[in-house]
């Protein structure tokens, strides 16, 4: 378990952040009598604007989770919360009021406890106002698991785009859980990334919303704005949510002690880290890994015999700063410093997941008996070594780009028909290569051996799940030996824009650098640089099974979709 700082421990507890109010739920007990169920009397009218949503469940609990939106500024609001076995709720397992309180931004947060395995409960909100929907929610199994069934999400840019992707999701039967892999918000301003679209699609943030994302207010806002889409309320209402956030949720490229999107006149970086992690813990049905410590959310849900799932904090407890190619170039010669380069990636003290949850990991997948052992993170894990004559066209792209990829595809072509004209030059240009990416795990390979060691060692069927690059992967997760020890798989973004954005790609040219890029990384397998989307995982004892669902929009409401299956067999 992570040793707490007692002063930093204080200070969150102080704070009143991350607080879960526990309800047992009533085994049992029911009633067909409206007149059993309590009257909530405010004294002022409420409403309730940004649905509800559960999440974290576990074999015999869940949270679940709603706002209200009083009329003034009251301190607080009194609001009868049910959870039944049956959607008329004349089974009510739990019937009692709580409380939303103005320093929590009024939103609720219920820990149900006391419930049965492997079922499905349902739960609202209501006071003498108003009511929300019903939602639903499904226990975590306990033994003798057949299949699990998890629809992946990640990167939804409010005014890039319709959730498109969410509604989508809403077509989905026996589904156990919602996995959300972060960037659940992001936190520029109009103007900033991905906004260009935002006036005509009637996504533009408000007036009061409209800045950058510094303060606990700010934040709170820009879940607000989220929460009131109706496709991502319809979704919080259809399952339980299990998420983990990534950068944007505080600021873009962050890590432990600051963020790339973090400059000097906006303040001390550790408050407004603070803030963003207490509107997250307010307005998403989490629980912490250390109650009361919001610093912490990497956890554990076990699905029976079947599927391990860790939920994997890779950005803002531990994480130390990402090393960036510019810092070695000489600038003199223009040449990369290789042998400072090398020293510093392989630096046994750079931290992602930090020692305490490293530690935490491991001992966890050495000892589980699940067939699956499942990383729910943020960042890509395969190698992604590419030719390093890439490294500054993507950093400089343009068009030409896709023809350089398929001029570097055509030499490994030769190579693999061993063309005896290959010359030293063109075999130079494909075999010295370089991460592409060292914002994600290529940039810490010294923690990733050492999970993908303890995968082999043990003879685990590792499974990675992945979001953060807003497009689709899967690739094939290899140690320094070149050992097949697991397999990834990558979600494309809800709507954030994906590689063809970033190099100026028309579809055509999109595609070819796909097949480029897929051929040239070695254990690349699939790519997707072009459409939003999201990913349903399957798993069952035989086989871990992944299905691409890709939308053909998000510029207007009407969408057609597309999906691509991938799979990999158990050991």
């Amino acid at each position: 378990m992570k040793t707490i700082n007692r002063r930093a421990f204080l200070k969150a507890s102080l704070m009143g952040v991350g607080s879960v109010t526990t309800l047992i739920a009533l085994s049992g007990c029911s009633s067909n009598d409206d007149d059993d169920q309590q009257k909530i009397d405010n004294g002022f009218k409420t409403q309730f604007d940004h649905g509800i949503a559960s999440g974290d469940p576990l074999t015999d609990k869940a949270i679940i989770w709603t706002r209200v939106t009083p009329q003034g500024t009251p301190s607080s609001v009194q609001v009868l919360v049910e959870v039944a076995t049956d959607t008329n709720f004349t089974q009510r397992v739990l019937n009692e009021t709580t409380t939303a309180l103005a320093s929590k931004d009024y939103t609720i947060k219920i820990d149900v406890s006391g419930l049965n395995a492997n079922t499905h409960y349902y739960y609202r909100f209501s006071t003498e106002f108003a009511s929300t929907a019903t939602g639903q929610f499904k226990t975590l199994p306990i033994n003798n698991v057949s299949n699990v069934k998890l629809a992946v999400f990640s990167c939804a840019n409010y005014p890039a785009g319709h959730f498109n992707v969410y509604k989508a999701a809403l077509e989905l039967t026996e589904l156990d859980a919602v996995v959300h892999l972060g960037d659940y918000i992001y936190e520029y301003g109009m103007g900033g990334y991905a906004t260009e679209h935002a006036q005509e699609l009637n996504r533009s943030l408000a007036a009061d919303n409209a800045n950058e994302l510094l303060t606990l207010d700010d934040y709170r806002k820009r879940y607000a704005l989220y929460r009131g889409d109706v496709n991502l309320q319809a979704l919080h209402a259809k399952a339980a949510f299990i998420a983990i956030w990534d950068d944007h949720e505080v600021a873009n490229d962050a890590y432990n002690e600051g963020a790339e999107n973090h400059n000097a006149d906006e303040g001390d970086y550790k408050t407004r880290q603070n803030a963003a992690l207490q509107a997250y813990f307010e307005w998403m049905p989490i629980r912490p890994y250390v109650k009361d410590f919001t610093e912490s959310l990497y956890r554990h849900f076990q699905f029976g015999d079947l599927v391990a799932l860790y939920m994997l904090d890779t950005r803002h407890e531990f994480r130390v700063k990402p090393l960036e190619y510019a810092d070695y170039i000489d600038p003199m010669t223009g040449q990369l410093d290789q042998q400072g380069f090398i020293a510093d990636l392989s630096n046994p003290s750079r931290d992602l997941l930090g020692q305490s949850q490293l530690n935490w990991l491991q001992t966890h997948m050495a000892t589980s008996d699940a067939t699956w052992q499942v990383l729910g993170q943020q960042i890509l894990m395969t190698k992604m070594n590419i030719p390093a004559e890439l490294l500054a066209s993507l950093a400089n792209p343009s068009a030409s780009i896709a023809t350089q990829f398929q001029q570097l595809a055509d030499i490994k072509t030769r190579q693999i028909s061993r063309d005896p004209s290959l010359t030293t030059t063109e075999l130079a240009r494909i075999n010295t290569v370089a991460p592409y990416n060292l914002d994600a795990w290529d940039g810490y390979p010294i923690e990733r051996e050492q999970i993908l060691a303890i995968a082999r060692e043990f003879n685990k069927n590792l499974v990675v799940l992945a979001g953060d690059t807003h497009n689709a992967w899967a690739g094939q997760l290899t140690d320094m030996h070149g050992n097949n020890v697991g397999f990834e798989f990558a979600t494309a973004s809800v709507s954030s824009p994906g590689l063809e954005y970033y190099l100026g790609l028309d579809q055509p040219t999109a595609k070819q650098f796909e097949r480029g890029l897929t051929f040239l990384v070695e254990d690349l397998r699939f790519a997707n640089i072009t459409q939003r989307g999201f990913m349903v995982m399957e798993f069952n004892h035989q086989q871990a099974k992944s299905t691409w669902h890709f939308v053909d929009t998000i510029m207007n409401t009407d969408f057609t979709v597309s999906t691509k299956t991938a799979s990999v067999a158990a050991k």
